[in-house]
This record gives C-alpha cells, structure tokens and sequence, in this order.
C-alpha cells in the first residue's frame, strides 16, 4: 500500500523483452536503499524489484502483458523519467491519501494552464470505468492529488512549484499519457450503489 507521496523519480535505462514480459531497468539515487523483492510504485504502478545493482543504483523491474496493456508503461523509453514510492511502513503517516498501486486506466492530458505560481492540468478519460468529484482524491502518475474539475470523462488538478519540480508532472504536456488511479474509497461506493440501482 502507498500514499501517492512521491520519494523520488527514476530513469529507464535499459528495456528488454522476454515472451510478453517486459524487464526495465531503472537508475535512481535511492536505489541503494531498496530489496529484492521489495514492492516499488512507479507513476503509481506497483512493481516488483527482481534485480538489484546498488553500486550503479541501479535495479530491474518486470511487468507482465496485462501491466503493458493497463498502464503507459508501454510507452517507457530509454531516458523516461518515473515517479517512484517504496510502500508505506506501519508506523507511517498518512500525508496522501489510500493508494494501491493497482493503475484503474489511463487518461490524456488534454490542456496545461500556467496560473502564475501553479498549474492547472485538464486530463480525459473513459468515464465509464469509474469518477471522480470535485475535491476528491485521485493518484495521478503515482502522485496523489486533489481534484478541482470534475466532468464526465474529464477532470482537473492543480500542482505547486515543489511537485511540479520533483516530479515527472514537469514533463506532462498536452497528449501526454498517464496512470490513474481513483479514489479506493469512491470505488468502493459507487460498486456497492450499483447494486441497487440495478434492482
């Protein structure tokens, strides 16, 4: 479990292919603070760590076909820069909000408003998965974050300087892909009120 408070970012370096697999290997300053095995959110995909090379800081991650087809990691290049979070300890605090690392979909930044001392980023995406509201939380690339606008399909979020700057939000542009995951909380409602909207 996570809490959309991003640690870090990490930069694919190398990619390799296996059947439907694939392996990515990442370098990042943290790296030598990680474990085989560990659980390590990147843009909010929980992924496993398989192989580690502390003194490169580097380590390998490996995503199966249906990770490929749920998230933008398919769109990962040499050089892409991720947003990265260990699991959250026990004895941790709550700063975010309740994320799993269980991407919902993706969604496409549709416009980038410069509001003089933050940002507005307008993202679309199929509303027939899940929603949003207004002031509700949504993980965004991994980070979690208030939502502004909420329409169908379509929603906002404003980002300050520091988490424009220390995350990967500095290179989200107009098209741009990204993971999303809603608000655990919210899906769980709106799965328990279908059920009665069906009878």
């Amino acid at each position: 479990m996570f809490t959309g408070i991003i640690e870090n970012t990490s930069t694919v370096v190398d990619i390799k292919s296996e059947g439907t697999n694939f392996h990515f290997t990442l370098e990042c300053p943290i790296a030598d603070e990680l474990h085989i095995d560990q659980s390590f959110a990147h843009d909010g995909c929980c992924l496993t760590v398989v192989q580690l090379d502390k003194e490169k800081k580097q380590y390998v991650v490996t995503a199966m076909k249906e990770t490929m087809m749920r998230t933008n990691l398919s769109q990962w290049k040499i050089g892409t820069k991720v947003n990265v979070e260990r699991s959250m300890s026990s004895n941790g605090r709550f700063d975010g909000h309740i994320v799993q690392g269980h991407v919902d979909t993706t969604a496409v930044c549709e416009k980038v408003i410069n509001e003089n001392g933050s940002w507005r980023f307008f993202f679309r995406y199929d509303n027939t998965i899940h929603h949003t509201v207004e002031k509700g939380s949504v993980c965004v690339n991994g980070v979690s974050l208030t939502v502004v606008d909420s329409e169908d399909g379509m929603f906002s979020v404003s980002i300050i300087p520091y988490t424009f700057e220390h995350t990967n939000f500095c290179e989200i542009k107009e098209g741009t892909k990204v993971n999303i995951e809603f608000d655990i909380l919210g899906k769980y409602i709106e799965k328990l009120l279908q059920q009665y909207i069906k009878k």
